[in-house]
């Protein structure tokens, strides 16, 4: 037996959190389902601006949902996208798209058109529930797709009369955030669950292994791709995390998560629509993070026990005058993940809390939750924390061989969680599923303790608040710009996001300004991978065959900052 079969981190699992659980628990997700809304029928379980649906509402509403996309021709195994902030809608269609028994494509509302299309033609969707703050791009590249249906959702639609109507006003005529957009028979999601009384659901057969969410990721290369995620994946990744909560979150009723991360993002998906849904817990959505001021506002009106989110979230929560005056009585657990927890955030998270800021680790691929921290006030600052049940981490060598306790190397994953593969894509699924072990690309080791740790990330890869930005990217996008012969991309230290983008230019054409760069970048880029420092070279360094050395570059721009400090 090795060492990591052995598992020694097991000694160090807090009080109650069994060593495995069982992923078979349930059949399929509808089954999960039925039983959580039967459960908490009459207990809340999503709220927006006031406005709060019960698990009975939602069972309700997800049943029409899934009946009208039924009488509208979709079958079982067809993909449907979803493209919304946190809004209402967004678990309304979530399950009931679920119900239906369509594969959920979740789609990033800052997408740009070109990102849009590469995405719904990948995964062939052909429906799409979209915010009409967006429908002026789906209506740019719609003819290139296969979507069929078309359902739009509004930030008031489901408010209440005269709130929806003063909100979507305001967001139209006021922000002007509704650029005008055609598209052809075009229905509301209201309109849908009006259309959805008149139907019977169907209910439809799903077994463990079928794929029933397409996350798409970068991967550990720079392709995006859609990670296959079965009922079993995402069903032993929620009982995982459940059992890692070890009852600090209870299932007795009262529990409050206040969830400003999107829904669309793995993690707050596996742990605010699943596992925080499972234990009965309201989520108070967010739609925009970024509006700190609103969000402490929100956080007021509620005993929010469960908060989660990313690093440059917490660090704006802390500098914000406001935050301390925030009765933290009720809080009882803080997760970050999504990219590393820096000390100085978690200590001062923690001097104005009195909670810990609890860091943990996963992947798209692995549903995503790999390791945590243990929730009892034995988690170590800086450290990932230690695998949650029924997962076995290791630490390998180049050749896939396990180290020795304290050496690096690349964190490799087994577990029931981890994806069935890459859809359509067997060749770079063979790259990252090695011999039953998720390869990571992460670069980290393991203490005597059995807590692991990151040293490095994926060789090239950029991480901007928490979202994965590849370089390949970045370069193939300027590259097409007339007046750029070579480019690189890397990313640099950020007080705010983590990392932001850095690239080289070489100039094809004398004229090409820093503004124009990032002129042609807002045009074709989501806002988070869109470079903020754009510098330009007569040359870019090379390897013996020619290939662009970031690393290179990486290490030029630390000793500037290492001189210049």
């Amino acid at each position: 037996m090795s060492l990591y079969e052995e598992r020694p981190w097991l000694k160090n699992y807090p009080n109650g959190v069994p060593a495995n659980i069982d992923p078979d628990q349930y059949a399929n997700l509808l089954d999960f389902f039925d039983e959580k809304f039967e459960q908490f029928a009459s207990w809340p379980a999503f709220a927006y601006m006031g406005k709060t649906l019960t698990y009975r509402q939602l069972d309700q509403l997800s049943r029409r949902f899934a009946a009208y996309l039924q009488a509208r021709g979709l079958e079982p195994g067809d993909r449907i996208a979803i493209m919304m902030p946190n809004i209402l809608q967004y678990p309304v269609v979530l399950y009931g798209a679920l119900r239906a028994g369509l594969i959920i494509v979740n789609t990033n509302p800052l997408y740009t058109p070109r990102e849009m299309l590469h995405q719904f033609t990948d995964s062939g969707a052909k429906a799409i529930v979209i915010a009409n703050m967006f429908g002026a791009k789906l209506q740019e590249i719609l003819p290139k797709t296969q979507i069929k249906v078309i359902i739009t959702a509004s930030m008031g639609e489901m408010l209440s009369p005269l709130k929806g109507a003063l909100v979507n006003f305001v967001v139209r005529r006021v922000k002007k955030m509704v650029p005008p957009y055609e598209l052809p028979n075009e229905v509301t999601v209201k309109r849908a669950l009006q259309e959805g009384k008149k139907y019977q659901w169907q209910r439809p057969s799903s077994g463990p292994d079928d794929t029933v969410l397409l996350q798409y990721t970068g991967g550990t290369t720079g392709v995006s791709k859609g990670a296959e995620l079965t009922n079993r994946n995402l069903i032993a990744n929620m009982i995982q995390v459940k059992a890692w909560l070890n009852d600090l979150i209870s299932d007795k009723g009262g529990e409050v998560a206040l969830c400003p991360l999107p829904l669309y993002h793995i993690f707050a998906f596996s742990v605010n629509a699943m596992t925080l849904f499972s234990l009965g817990v309201l989520n108070v959505l967010i739609p925009n993070p970024r509006d700190i001021k609103s969000l402490i506002k929100e956080w007021k009106k509620y005993p929010v026990s469960f908060f989660d989110g990313v690093n440059t979230l917490f660090n704006a929560l802390i500098h914000h005058p406001d935050f301390p005056s925030i009765d933290f009585s009720t809080l009882k657990v803080v997760v970050g993940g999504g990219m590393a927890v820096q000390k100085a955030v978690a200590d001062k998270w923690k001097e104005i809390t009195g909670v810990d800021l609890n860091e943990g680790y996963g992947m798209t691929e692995a549903s995503p939750v790999v390791t945590i921290n243990p929730l009892d006030g034995t988690g170590r600052v800086g450290s990932i924390g230690l695998p949650i049940p029924s997962t076995t981490v290791r630490i390998a060598d180049d050749q896939d061989r396990e180290v020795p306790i304290g050496q690096r190397g690349e964190i490799q994953v087994k577990g029931p969680q981890v994806m069935k593969g890459y859809f359509n894509r067997p060749d770079e699924t063979a790259k990252t599923i090695r011999n039953g072990w998720l390869c990571t690309g992460d670069i980290g080791y393991m203490d005597q303790d059995g807590f692991f740790y990151i040293v490095d990330r994926k060789k090239d890869m950029i991480l901007v608040s928490g979202f994965n930005v590849f370089p390949n990217e970045i370069e193939d996008v300027l590259a097409l710009h007339p007046k750029v012969l070579e480019v690189a991309a890397i990313g640099v230290p950020d007080e705010k996001s983590g990392e932001v983008v850095k690239v080289f230019i070489v100039k094809k054409d004398p004229s090409l300004t820093e503004e124009e760069v990032l002129d042609y970048c807002r045009a074709n880029l989501t806002g988070y991978k869109r470079p903020k420092y754009v510098e330009f070279r007569q040359d870019l360094p090379k390897s013996n065959i020619g290939k662009i050395l970031r690393r290179v570059l990486r290490e030029e721009e630390l000793k500037k900052r290492q001189t210049s400090q």
